[in-house]
């Protein structure tokens, strides 16, 4: 059983509850629950950071490019972005597919959520200021360029799907060691680990406090692995790390989720 907090949908507060995993199932408040049953808000209350070509085989896949125009050399610090409040959502929610694009990219990875203010962090020290880790899929619409992220295609409405729920660091061996799957209507798409992060969650924490101060709730996502799938609309996306859980979602065009949204007021 692991310690988890989260925040059923329509509490202002998060909950602790019990994850097991092999029963899909949280206890709190004396109840044991199946987790598909429940509905979620979203448990994440602070910024949350994207990180760009943390996975060595994302960099890789740049190649010989990364010495030519605009980047002239391999990133020498965290390539880092912001998804705004507006891409928050969580387990089950829609991922709106914009009007004006077929595809969508999504992006598997973990989330390492601040527990106390961190700047200038050594990554020996970085488990201290980390209170839990949790699952976000970085979607994105589709482009070739990673030179000063791109807002308009990674900043879109619902593009970051991210929780159920945080699980306590101590629940974790380590961070750096999980496997990270994907499936796309029930098709396996992705198979990745932590093992291959070129920074570890302690080197990028340490990286990215050296330069920036980030604070109790925070979360900063390590990095999409390479070859990220490609989704269209009523696609169901179902992402796993190991001993975090999972996040579901299914694509749904936005006038539909607009349409939903308006359907419940």
């Amino acid at each position: 059983m692991k310690k988890v907090w989260f925040k059923p949908s329509g509490h202002r507060e998060a909950i602790v509850a019990s994850f097991d995993q092999a029963a899909s199932s949280l206890m709190y408040e004396g109840i044991r629950r199946n987790i598909e049953e429940l509905q979620y808000d979203t448990i994440v209350s602070g910024t949350v950071y994207g990180t760009l070509l943390n996975f060595k085989g994302a960099l890789a896949k740049m190649g010989e490019s990364t010495y030519q125009e605009p980047y002239n050399k391999p990133p020498q610090a965290p390539i880092l972005y912001i998804k705004p409040r507006n891409t928050l959502t969580s387990h089950h929610q829609p991922i709106p597919l914009p009007k004006d694009v077929d595809q969508l990219q999504i992006g598997p990875t973990l989330g390492v959520v601040i527990g106390r203010t961190a700047s200038r962090v050594k990554k020996h020290e970085a488990h201290h200021y980390i209170t839990g880790y949790t699952i976000a899929n970085d979607v994105t619409v589709p482009h070739d360029s990673v030179f000063r992220p791109a807002v308009k295609h990674r900043a879109r409405d619902g593009f970051c799907p991210i929780g159920p729920w945080i699980v306590e660091k101590e629940s974790l061996d380590s961070p750096d060691h999980l496997s990270i799957r994907a499936w796309v209507n029930g098709k396996l798409v992705l198979e990745n680990t932590t093992k291959n992060l070129l920074r570890s969650v302690g080197e990028l924490l340490e990286d990215v406090t050296e330069f920036m101060t980030l604070r109790k709730g925070d979360t900063l996502l390590v990095g999409v692995p390479e070859e990220a799938p490609l989704v269209k609309a009523n696609d169901v996306v179902r992402i796993h790390i190991d001993g975090v859980g999972l996040l579901e979602n299914t694509i749904i065009h936005e006038f539909e989720v607009s349409q939903k949204g308006s359907d419940r007021s």
